[in-house]
């Protein structure tokens, strides 16, 4: 059986931060490395051409939809010749340096078309030598068959998912996950999310949308382990740095929240927890006039500050049979601002 062609499919917007450890570290593993950039404004593009095995392809799409860019990166894959093995990562997931050396590789290799790959996240943590693994598993891999991508425009599968395709399941090769390695970073980007799906779907309840968007203060310190040598080695041993962080604020998320409130207005994004910032001080270091930035000011009433003051003292238990059910009350008795 021939071996497929390892292709990996990333999608990029504004990833300087991280866009050349990324791609030296998948250099090692993929064939090819196909970059779809979306109008970034850093130096991402420049950093992803300097890879040979980089395919840089353009997102011209003015809009967040992670379908339409994740069919634009197969359908790129599928200009290359069969058998192919995709694997689809972001520019903050790298796969742990033991991928050679791991049984799992060789048989993600010789899988039958149709296979479909599930990894396990691995969380790293601000001090770099520590991670936790989320409960679930994600389809990340996919040896390619030619089927349908289906997705939506948020939170969407990032491969072909045909029914009844046959599944691998891997344990010992992780995607470790960098976006927590930067906690205000981080949270910059989950602030934004939180102002898009209020935009999205404005009766959204905000309850819901705080517990998705905070899941990372409910780790408990049971779930936290130590960063295993062997995913780290061979990138070492390359010359790869992964053990720093490079932050670049103001970040790239708070100055698109500073546009959503600029065009819609602070009071829409009034139920949901952004305003653990100071909006008009960030919109200052963004540019802002002094005037423009005054208008970017809390909103919210007293009555929803003491509901976020809830859902920040109680994201840790927000599993527990009694919050959830507070957490039902609060959205049906939701105080209006």
């Amino acid at each position: 059986m021939k071996k497929p062609t390892v292709i990996c499919l990333t999608p990029v917007k504004n990833e300087q931060w991280i866009l050349d450890r990324f791609l030296k570290c998948a250099s090692l593993w993929a064939d090819h490395i196909i970059v779809a950039d979306q109008n970034s404004d850093d130096r991402s593009r420049e950093i992803a051409l300097r890879f040979a095995k980089v395919i840089l392809i353009q997102n011209s799409g003015p809009d967040y939809h992670e379908y339409a860019r994740q069919k634009m990166l197969i359908d790129a894959a599928r200009q290359l010749p069969p058998p192919r093995l995709l694997i689809a990562l972001d520019a903050d997931e790298f796969l742990t340096a033991n991928f050679l050396t791991s049984p799992e590789w060789a048989a993600i290799t010789t899988a039958p078309e149709g296979t479909v790959i599930r990894f396990q996240w691995a969380n790293i943590l601000p001090d770099m030598r520590h991670y936790w693994t989320p409960s679930s598993d994600l389809p990340l891999g996919f040896v390619d068959d030619g089927s349908p991508h289906k997705g939506e425009a948020i939170h969407t599968a990032r491969i072909p998912l045909p029914t009844g395709a046959p599944v691998i399941r891997l344990r010992d090769i992780r995607v470790m996950h960098y976006q927590y390695t930067d906690w205000e970073r981080m949270r910059s980007k989950h602030r934004w999310y939180m102002a898009w799906e209020r935009l999205r779907a404005p009766a959204a309840k905000a309850v819901n949308l705080y517990r998705q968007y905070h899941h990372m203060d409910a780790i408990r310190k049971e779930d936290i382990q130590p960063v295993p040598g062997s995913w780290i080695k061979r990138y070492q041993e390359q010359g790869i740095d992964m053990t720093t962080v490079c932050r670049d604020r103001p970040y790239y998320w708070d100055k698109e929240v500073l546009k959503m409130l600029e065009a819609y207005g602070t009071r829409l994004f009034a139920k949901d927890q952004i305003w653990d910032v100071d909006w008009p001080l960030m919109a200052k270091r963004c540019g802002y006039s002094d005037e423009a930035a005054s208008g970017f000011g809390d909103p919210r009433s007293i009555g929803r500050k003491i509901i976020h003051r809830y859902l920040r003292g109680t994201q840790l238990y927000s599993q527990s049979w009694f919050i959830r059910k507070i957490d039902g009350l609060i959205d049906r008795c939701a105080v209006r601002d």
